[in-house]
């Protein structure tokens, strides 16, 4: 059954992790958002989302057929409700539009209110950074009962210790030396992955493919780390989405990392305040800070960010796409796109120099800067511009 994800205003609220993407591609766990729902319906996922990314998905034409919110996570108890729906009937849940079987192509901001019924079961929305780290747990879980009809291919094991079986290990994987505890959740090691000497990990946790974990890394779950990514230190209940780097000590934790982020030596993210009180963040909508409700939450970083070493970053730091942040001191806790500095200040990050840095730091994995996302940074970097003209 061929489906269309649509995102509605929780791609704002998602901001910055959403400027380069369409909330479908969050990964959460091994696979996306957008990934799930293909392997529940087995037939082609098209992706509609805000103007400045159409190019990225073939365009932001009107669609007949299933839609679904490309906030919510899939069940299979929801899969079986969408797939019962009559036509020109859909789903919603407290307010939020869930799913809707359209007869004739329309956008999906037109879709009837009148025809939605509530869902009555328990389902996962992701509106804000910290619902992700916080649906780790039962999102690694699907992607678990996903992997467990495939095979792994023999893997090399050495001087490790697995603590009970809940485990997927998959082709050309390398862990020596390690402890991995599988009694506290689902553990899944992506393709030609390596778990370096020391690792100790507890699930829920997933090290996507061609990842490394470094020597002495220590791993709470539930936790994920998307492809091509470099970790360690110590990392709790976060999610970097894929090619970053925390290759040394320091830690992270409930906090969601964007792509092609790295983090300097001995990097600190805090994720609680010593008061104890709930974190307040940055909220692009009404462009202050917010109660996040959360007494845990620590950094949401933007695609294309870095951190020099000893950096320290406050709970509840937003920091945007392509910015350079170093010094000592704490710098604040909402730091734009395309911002150069630390504590003691901020300027603009040339617009040329920062895409430059991006293409060489895509070269080495060997995929380019292309003429599209080159224009989606250029978009960001336009529509961020206004906090530096402040000044």
């Amino acid at each position: 059954m061929d489906l269309c994800l649509f995102d509605s205003s929780q791609w704002e609220t998602l901001l910055p992790l959403t400027y380069t993407r369409s909330v479908a591609d969050l990964r959460l766990g091994y696979y996306s958002i957008r990934e799930k729902w293909e392997h529940l319906s087995t037939g082609k996922v098209s992706i509609h989302s805000v103007d400045y990314l159409s190019p990225k998905y073939q365009g932001k034409e009107p669609y007949a057929g299933i839609m679904i919110n490309s906030s919510v996570l899939p069940s299979l108890q929801l899969w079986d409700a969408i797939k019962v729906l009559s036509v020109n009937e859909g789903l919603m849940k407290d307010g939020t539009v869930v799913a809707y079987n359209s007869s004739e192509p329309i956008d999906p901001i037109d879709i009837p209110q009148q025809d939605l019924k509530e869902f009555d079961a328990e389902i996962i929305i992701i509106k804000r950074y910290w619902d992700v780290f916080k649906s780790l747990e039962k999102a690694i879980a699907l992607d678990m009962e996903i992997l467990s009809s495939k095979r792994s291919s023999k893997t090399e094991l050495h001087a490790t210790e697995i603590i009970g079986d809940n485990i997927f290990l998959g082709e050309g994987v390398q862990i020596n030396g390690a402890i991995i505890n599988t009694k506290t959740g689902p553990v899944i090691i992506g393709n030609h992955a390596e778990v370096m000497e020391g690792s100790v990990i507890r699930g829920p946790f997933v090290l996507g493919d061609h990842s490394n974990l470094k020597m002495g890394a220590k791993i709470y779950g539930a936790s994920s780390i998307g492809p091509h990514c470099k970790i360690g230190g110590e990392v709790s209940n976060s999610m970097f989405q894929g090619f970053s780097n925390k290759g040394h000590d320091g830690f992270v934790g409930n906090s969601v990392i964007g792509e092609w982020c790295n983090f300097g030596a001995d990097t600190n993210v805090s994720n609680l305040k010593n008061n104890y009180s709930n974190v307040k963040v940055w909220d692009y909508g009404t462009q202050s800070y917010i109660d996040s409700e959360q007494q845990f939450c620590g950094l949401c970083m933007g695609d294309h960010s870095k951190t020099g070493i000893n950096t320290m970053l406050n709970t509840g730091t937003v920091v945007g796409v392509s910015s350079n942040v170093f010094g000592s001191g704490f710098p604040p806790k909402f730091i734009p796109s395309f911002s150069w500095g630390g504590e003691s200040g901020f300027s603009e990050y040339d617009f040329d120099k920062a895409v430059d840095t991006a293409k060489r730091v895509m070269e080495r994995r060997n995929i380019d800067l292309n003429a599209i996302d080159s224009d989606i940074l250029s978009h960001i970097r336009q529509k961020e511009g206004h906090f530096f003209s402040k000044k």
